[in-house]
């Protein structure tokens, strides 16, 4: 029996050193599974700074292509992009209209970096709507959702005929990924591939994203989003999103979700994916400018816990950054 104040147990030895650690390391982060997104704003005419997210910009047409250059050549997996028009009205039509900012910006994407990045789109009316909802609504100002679909099968078309590879459905419709892939594949477009935004929650943590789509929101959007307090709900819409053909599910936000993201990654058949989204990234700058925190080593330990719970790729702001860091060498923050 071993003496109790010299144990042979010890897991210590395999923390001794940097090497050591590097070596043994459960969990290992690679540029290519990294997605970076990027706002291009209509009319710019010059990247505009969002106050909430710094480092993060509205690109316009001219500045996007530099953009994409810079985050081909630092080797990560792909970019989604986010229009934000100068007009709205009720119906979002611009997101569906071939001119319209987000499928021109698309072309663009595609033509620059088409062969190096996967050049994925938002599918969603938010952006698009006087009212900032992600769905048309009805007389009684409610969201329509079989009426959001027609308006979805729209802009799935118009956004593969403009070139996107993956499709996001963030919208969180009932149905829509089925009502996507079946337009899809009826019109010639049976290789573009369905993103599906299947758990994704009504969360404090989109507020400076909303700045960064200059949203129009009124309300909330509690009736279609779902409720952080439902764990098994989000496992629901999951299995729901796979059965209907998404290619690649989603779980949105990260963080505070990492055990709907184990779950769903112990059961999914196809790739999981995670969105850490506009608040992380921020909580994490302000925190790191006033000098609460080590800025590096959080962004790495955040992504690090996502890829850990089970995210194949993670939709990340940090992207390039965590990418020029990786193919620097740093392996400890």
């Amino acid at each position: 029996m071993s003496d109790p104040l010299h144990p042979y147990l010890r897991p210590r030895r395999l923390r001794a050193t940097p090497a050591m650690r590097r070596l043994v390391a459960e969990t290992r982060l690679n540029a290519a599974d990294f997605v970076l997104p990027m706002f291009v704003r209509e009319g710019a005419t010059e990247p505009v700074p969002i106050a909430s997210m710094p480092g993060v910009v509205q690109h316009s047409l001219e500045s996007l292509p530099a953009a994409l250059t810079e985050a081909a050549a630092a080797g990560i997996g792909g970019v989604m992009l986010f229009g934000i028009p100068e007009r709205k009205d009720a119906v979002g039509s611009g997101a569906a209209d071939p001119d319209g900012i987000l499928n021109v910006a698309t072309r663009l994407a595609v033509k620059t970096v088409g062969d190096a990045l996967v050049v994925q789109t938002d599918l969603c009316l938010d952006e698009f709507t006087d009212h900032g909802h992600c769905g048309v609504l009805d007389a009684a100002g409610r969201i329509d959702n079989d009426a959001t679909l027609e308006i979805y099968r729209d802009m799935a078309l118009a956004q593969a005929a403009a070139g996107s590879h993956l499709l996001g459905l963030s919208g969180m419709m009932d149905g829509q990924v089925a009502a996507v892939r079946d337009v899809l594949d009826s019109n010639g477009y049976a290789d573009t591939a369905v993103l599906a935004y299947s758990a994704k929650y009504a969360s404090g943590f989109y507020g400076p994203f909303r700045e960064a789509v200059q949203s129009s929101l009124v309300g909330n959007r509690r009736s279609y989003q779902l409720d952080s307090a439902n764990r098994r709900e989000g496992l629901r819409e999951i299995e729901l999103d796979i059965a209907e053909g998404a290619d690649i599910v989603m779980v949105k936000p990260a963080m505070s979700y990492l055990d709907v993201l184990a779950d769903a990654a112990a059961v999914s058949s196809v790739p999981v994916w995670a969105y850490q989204v506009s608040g992380e990234y921020s909580m994490i700058e302000a925190a790191a400018a006033n000098g609460w925190i080590d800025r590096e080593r959080m962004i790495h330990e955040t992504v690090l816990s996502i890829r850990r719970a089970g995210a194949d790729v993670i939709l990340t702001y940090f992207a390039i950054e965590l990418a020029k860091s990786l193919a620097a060498g740093s392996s400890e923050w």
